[in-house]
């Protein structure tokens, strides 16, 4: 039957305890009200593995090795703008089959997805006429500002749909485009 629940370590050695003094396993399973089973199975990883310990390696392995994570690391550091899906068919031959877990990794090295600033592209030339334009208006008063509606015509969309990266690496995707309201 499968252990339902975890027994102290105090409790463990306790048995330990009393078996080495010579009570029977119903004995102890009286004095401490724990199944006889449960006495029994203690004992005999007590003097399997000598120790009373919670040992480690339990729980579900790890779908990528140590070797997969670097590869995913290192790959995403080096374009950071591939998507998990990609990443997933680089290692579908490893058995990883689920983006899900390729950006759950990814997210534990430390690499989230952001979306890139958008700043517009700036020429030299363009930068000069813009420093050239705030130094002849900085002295402007208050009532000029006032009457000014719009001062900058920048495009925010510059090369079409804006993806997100990896700082630090990850997973990308286009942003959902949005349709225009015609109303």
């Amino acid at each position: 039957m499968v252990k339902s629940r975890e027994w102290s370590r105090k409790t463990r050695e306790e048995v330990i305890t009393l078996h080495r003094k010579g009570n029977g396993y119903k004995k102890i399973a009286k004095m401490l009200n724990i199944p006889r089973e449960t006495i029994g199975s203690i004992i005999r990883k007590f003097k399997a593995k000598g120790t009373v310990e919670t040992l480690p390696g339990r729980g579900r392995k790890k779908m990528l090795t140590s070797t997969a994570v670097r590869y995913l690391k290192r790959r995403v550091e080096k374009s950071p703008r591939v998507t998990a899906e990609e990443l997933r068919k680089d290692l579908s031959d490893a058995g990883t089959e689920v983006a899900q877990t390729i950006r759950r990794t990814l997210r534990n090295e430390g690499l989230h997805a952001r979306t890139p600033r958008r700043t517009p592209l700036l020429s030299p030339k363009n930068k000069k006429s813009r420093l050239q334009y705030a130094k002849s208006h900085v002295d402007k008063p208050q009532k000029f500002w006032d009457s000014v509606l719009w001062t900058d015509e920048t495009k925010l969309e510059l090369f079409g749909p804006w993806i997100n990266a990896m700082f630090g690496g990850g997973r990308t995707r286009p942003m959902k485009k949005r349709t225009p309201c015609l109303l």
